[in-house]
């Protein structure tokens, strides 16, 4: 790189640490993380519940914990990408 040109990604080499770097990407996409910890609190759930599962056998128990978890992240990764289109295109400022 010469001396007169910026780097392209200047503002993601700023961030050294590993935390700022997650928040940064936190507040980027904000329905990662709730995705995240949904996934965490159905397999949790899940997980609590395989006790009491009755006849039920544990395979089918953990395809519809699988299915449940799966169902949550899907549904918040659309919930983002409607967001995202929602700042972008609809509530984004005519230039």
């Amino acid at each position: 790189m010469s001396r007169g040109e910026e780097p392209i990604y200047s503002e993601y080499e700023t961030d050294t640490s590993q935390t700022s770097k997650l928040i940064r990407k936190f507040k980027e996409t904000p329905f990662v993380p709730i995705g995240m910890a949904g996934f965490v609190a159905v397999v949790g759930y899940g997980l609590y519940k395989l006790k009491h599962r009755g006849n039920l056998k544990l395979s089918l128990h953990l395809i519809h914990m699988r299915v449940a978890a799966q169902g949550f992240v899907v549904g918040a990764i659309t919930c983002g990408v409607l967001y995202s289109v929602l700042q972008d295109y609809v509530l984004k400022p005519k230039q």
